[in-house]
């Protein structure tokens, strides 16, 4: 059997004063002539018949329900799921708010219905997160709304957004190589050159490529090679096999993310040669490969879980300017950038 709610007027009979006094008691109100003895009388029904304000009564009255929604599109489902979304509750959860967490799948129909749903539940605001960084168009329904922008960004929509400063890692990538003392035969598996010219790609890609690019200009040194693939392991085995089979011998790999290491890792292999003594390889995102390889992995981490908790404290922090919050991506060095293992894994920053 479902145990009945205790309401303020249970309180009120408890305490023995009017409910009227006991709503002001326990809303903290000042303004009203009740004795302290009276106060602790209704504090203490309170605690013995284990009262909890109806916050969906007060919802309606105040138009603040202390909840906020996070839609995304397939974040939810991600391995990387966990640590954005333990940041979003723990900001949540220190400003005294409860967090909804639904997924769209992207299909713009149940996206809708989402956000139509949590509308009519009032929510306090939306973070509107996407799996990978890019450009998004804010629902239609959610112009009205308090709404931080996670992972994403809309250049038509004037909110702010919250995105891992991937510019940066590329830059700190490069740094890397080049503070191992490679100056040649710096080749990046999984980029594109920057020109006028380069269409609109995945937005990690081109931040880091254009990172590694400012670094390595402003060293004097000029990249041997760029090979465009996409981010899986048969890509970075198969440029780096293509490489090595047209007599290139490469000193360094700058490769776009740790799927592109593993499959370099094995054409290297394969070659006979060996991270790092003969060549150097600097990877990004710092999932679990990166420690699982062998030699571990330098890789530029994606902050996970500054990304949920940012997003969460600027959406509570009220009303925001449409700027950009970049989140700093810390750098893990580790044995494949130099032939000592420099930080066992520590987050390190080469401060570039």
């Amino acid at each position: 059997m479902t145990r009945r709610r205790v309401t303020m007027t249970d309180v009120a009979r408890r305490a023995g004063v009017s409910t009227t006094t006991a709503s002001f008691v326990l809303a903290g109100r000042q303004d009203m002539r009740i004795s302290a003895e009276a106060e602790e009388r209704v504090r203490l029904a309170a605690r013995e018949l284990g009262y909890r304000p109806n916050l969906t009564a007060r919802g309606l009255r105040t138009s603040v329900t202390r909840t906020i929604a996070l839609i995304s599109d397939t974040i939810a489902t991600t391995q990387f799921a966990g640590e954005v979304i333990h940041g979003a509750l723990d900001a949540a959860g220190a400003a005294d708010h409860v967090l909804f967490i639904a997924e769209t799948e992207g299909d713009p129909d149940i996206e809708r219905r989402l956000v139509e749903g949590m509308l009519d539940r009032q929510v306090d605001g939306f973070v509107y997160a996407t799996m990978y960084s890019r450009e998004v168009r804010l629902p239609a329904a959610l112009r009205d709304s308090r709404v931080v922008l996670l992972n994403c960004y809309a250049k038509d929509a004037r909110v702010p957004s919250v995105l891992p400063d991937e510019f940066n890692a590329g830059r700190d990538a490069a740094a890397a190589v080049l503070t191992a003392g490679h100056a040649e035969g710096v080749h990046v598996i999984g980029g594109r050159h920057i020109t006028a010219d380069t269409p609109d790609g995945v937005w990690a890609g081109r931040e880091r490529m254009r990172g590694v690019e400012e670094v390595m200009a402003q060293a004097g040194v000029r990249l041997a090679g760029v090979a465009e693939c996409d981010w899986q392991p048969e890509d970075g085995h198969r440029e780096v096999r293509r490489l090595l089979a047209g007599g290139t011998a490469p000193r360094a790999l700058i490769c776009l993310n740790d799927r592109v290491s593993l499959g370099a890792y094995q054409a290297l292999q394969e070659a006979e040669l060996r991270v790092p003594d003969d060549v150097c390889v600097v990877s990004f995102d710092d999932s679990d490969l990166a420690t699982w390889l062998r030699p571990r992995l330098t890789s530029v981490a994606l902050p996970h879980y500054s990304l949920g908790r940012t997003a969460v404290e600027v959406l509570l922090d009220g009303p925001a300017d449409p700027v950009v919050h970049r989140i700093a991506m810390p750098v893990r060095l580790r044995a494949s950038h130099t032939a000592t293992e420099v930080l066992s894994g520590e987050a390190a920053h080469t401060g570039v």
